[in-house]
């Protein structure tokens, strides 16, 4: 929407901003800026009285003013205090930033507030008023899995007056949790086994009003948008196509594969079973040697088969440990004679499960020693030998067993098929984490049921290994999320993690050349390709990264509050100083950095908590991403004589930080080719260099600034700037 715009800033003296900063310089220099005549100070800005002397300005029948500057704290902080309703605002950070990181009233201070002035009114004059792209939006949940996690998550949503479908692929809800004969204990005191909760859960769903529940179905197709997802469902041999606005993926997990376990006796002898087996055994109301049909005296549960194993599965498989140790209780009960060993590499029972895991241990039936074990081998008489190593007796031991339990790991359902079936150009499957295949990707730490997809929510084993009652809360998180998509989508907005963003990509496609590194690179597949090879954007798909922006080269991708050329105006209207003698020590450097919002920035605002010294010679912008990064801004700080550029970012790999996936490491993949940039403008390539900074790295960034200012020093000033 475009307005006449009518600029004000407003500048803060309060947390000590006015005793470190010169505010009649302040003044000059926001005047000179240009289209900027109206200028207010305030003791404390965020106080009621500071925002009323605002509001008085924003009034149509007073100064009429709808673009504002407010120069004081972080804009991650204070937000509610300076948000205006249809009115642009640019926050410029003075305090974290300049008054609590820099010596007061020094002329390198000054210098520094005032950079950031000048680049917050460049900033505000490039932007646009947002708004919110409005969609068709059916707020149905798609529930892929009736598993404990699918149910949880279909009756959390149909609870807050949602409509469901819930699609099972088994002809019976419950997945495996509906084969178990006993759960582990779910409340105080946590010592006694129950009936699985799963068949109450099972109930409760088949009589929702609100929620449909497809059995034996396959979803062939989900193809679309959030809001707007299209599922062709196959039941009985129809087809049948639904509108839904979200998708809580649930689709469960299936055992590791026994036959690979050779070492450990599965198929050497019909006494070597699995967990799952066993479990069948119990419910089927006898515990039995497969052999010979004989009750065993001894069983021996192997821990860990096939889990924490490079060579199988290298992850914990969460649910092995309190497994064994019901198993061992119905051995147990089913022959009060009997012995259960169980042979672990840890015992992992978290929180109330402990109390469980002792309450086993008193047994005194029940054996555990830590060991390795080495092979399962035929002994005499039908029984089975174990090789331990590595025991707490501090010696290899050789004992026989009637019965081999092995306790085998968790594999995600996601693994080697396509559940979703997903009709996006970057392919049928989610993206999962590189090291533990089938686990769908995502902000595992900030994030952990977002998926790569936007508007699909991983819970359960195909979000991470995990038990009956942790997979219960999962589906319960994943429903919210599932949820607060669908509304956010109505809205207008963005999804995580900027939840509150309606400003949406605009690209200007007369100059697109079809090169594909938008659609290569948008780590949520929000772009397609039309049949020509033209791209185009489905919104509701979109996170707001600005990934695209950064990889376009033509530079066509803008947002209303967010484009190359706005960070490139704040980049040439910084004040660079000339270099009198390049031999001077102390000659003023200026050098920019471009900083994450979600993990570099705060890491900064930290530091100013801290009352940490930050080099004054670098002033920060705050970038959505460091995915959004695009290449023409080195040209733009370099031309304009900039020293030199720092890139601070989230850290990456498969426990990474970065909030938007794949940002931070398309920015180095891009940092990898910069070389042929900065030869074209005859520069040095280590004038510019990246680092990945987690929040909670504030403590570095002193001595980090440091190092990169002092070799920028070494190297020299930018041949651009004016001797």
């Amino acid at each position: 929407m475009e307005i006449e715009k009518k600029f004000g800033v407003y500048l803060c003296k309060g947390c000590g901003i006015a005793e470190a900063i010169n505010f009649e310089s302040l003044h000059k220099v926001i005047k000179k800026s240009g289209k900027i005549q109206h200028i207010k100070e305030a003791d404390i800005l965020c106080s009621p009285e500071g925002r009323a002397l605002i509001l008085e300005d924003l009034k149509p029948e007073g100064e009429g003013i709808n673009c504002i500057v407010v120069a004081a704290c972080s804009p991650r902080v204070k937000y509610e205090e300076f948000d205006f309703p249809n009115v642009l605002v640019e926050r410029c950070n003075i305090r974290e930033q300049v008054a609590w990181t820099q010596e007061p009233n020094n002329e390198h201070t000054q210098a520094l507030a005032e950079d950031y002035l000048r680049m917050a009114c460049a900033r505000i004059k490039k932007a646009e008023m947002p708004e919110p792209y409005q969609s068709e939006c059916d707020k149905t949940i798609l529930v892929i899995g009736g598993g404990t996690a699918g149910l949880s998550a279909a009756l959390q949503a149909a609870n807050n007056g949602y409509q469901v479908v819930l699609v099972e692929k088994e002809a019976q809800l419950g997945g495996f949790a509906a084969r178990m004969y006993r759960q582990t204990p779910s409340s105080y005191p946590y010592t006694t086994l129950q009936e699985p909760v799963v068949f109450k859960m099972i109930q409760e769903v088949q009589n929702h009003p609100k929620i449909k529940v497809m059995t034996a179905a396959t979803l062939e197709k989900l193809d679309g948008q959030p809001g707007l997802f299209d599922a062709d469902i196959t039941v009985g041999g129809d087809m049948e196509t639904l509108r839904v606005g979200s998708v809580v993926l649930a689709a469960g997990w299936k055992p590791y594969d026994a036959t690979k376990l050779v070492n450990l006796g599965y198929g050497l002898s019909k006494d070597v079973i699995t967990n799952i087996e066993m479990e069948e055994m119990a419910k089927a109301g006898k515990i039995v040697r497969p052999s010979d049909g004989k009750a065993p005296e001894s069983v021996a549960f192997i821990q860990c088969a096939g889990s924490r194993d490079p060579d199988h599965l290298p992850y914990c498989s969460d649910f092995c440990c309190t497994a064994s140790l019901k198993q061992a209780l119905y051995v147990r009960e089913s022959n009060p004679n009997a012995i259960a060993y169980i042979l672990y590499k840890d015992i992992r029972t978290p929180g109330q499960t402990e109390l469980f895991y002792k309450q086993v241990q008193s047994d005194p039936g029940v054996m555990l020693t830590k060991a390795e074990i080495a092979e399962v081998a035929l002994g005499e008489g039908g029984k089975l030998r174990i090789h331990a190593t590595d025991t707490l007796l501090g010696a290899n031991v050789i004992f026989e067993a009637d019965l081999v339990v092995l306790a085998t790991g968790m594999v995600p359902a996601t693994a080697d098929e396509a559940v979703l079936n997903l009709g996006y150009r970057q392919g049928p499957n989610l993206p999962d984490l590189e090291l533990f295949s089938g686990f769908a990707d995502s902000n595992f730490i900030c994030f952990p049921y977002e998926t790569r997809r936007t508007g699909i929510f991983a819970a359960g084993c195909v979000h991470q290994p995990m038990n009956m009652a942790l997979a219960t809360e999962d589906g319960v998180g994943a429903a919210c999320k599932a949820i607060q998509a669908a509304e956010h989508v109505a809205a207008g907005m963005a999804v995580s993690p900027r939840a509150w963003d309606i400003t949406f990509p605009d690209p200007f496609m007369q100059r697109c050349t079809s090169c594909k590194r938008c659609t290569e690179e948008c780590p949520f597949g929000a772009i397609e390709e039309d049949e020509k090879g033209t791209p185009f954007f489905k919104i509701n798909r979109c996170r707001r990264c600005a990934t695209c922006m950064g990889a376009c080269p033509e530079r066509i991708v803008s947002f209303k509050d967010f484009s190359v050329d706005q960070i490139g105006s704040m980049l040439k209207s910084l004040d660079v100083p000339e270099i009198e003698d390049e031999d001077d020590p102390l000659a003023p450097l200026r050098v920019i950095g471009l900083v994450c919002e979600n993990d570099a920035y705060p890491a900064l605002d930290a530091a100013g908590l801290h009352k940490l010294r930050l080099n004054p010679m670098i002033r920060f912008i705050s970038l959505r991403c460091l995915g959004s990064f695009n290449m023409v801004w080195v040209s733009d700080a370099f031309s304009r004589g900039v020293d030199g550029i720092i890139l601070l970012g989230c850290k990456h790999g498969d426990d990474y930080q970065c909030h938007f996936a794949k940002g931070s490491e398309l920015c180095e993949y891009r940092m990898s080719k910069l070389s042929e940039t900065l030869d074209k403008l005859g520069l040095e390539s280590d004038r510019v260099i990246q680092y990945q900074i987690g929040h909670s790295d504030f403590d570095l960034l002193p001595k980090l600034i440091d190092d990169f200012v002092a070799r920028v020093r070494e190297i020299g000033p930018n041949p651009f700037k004016e001797l």
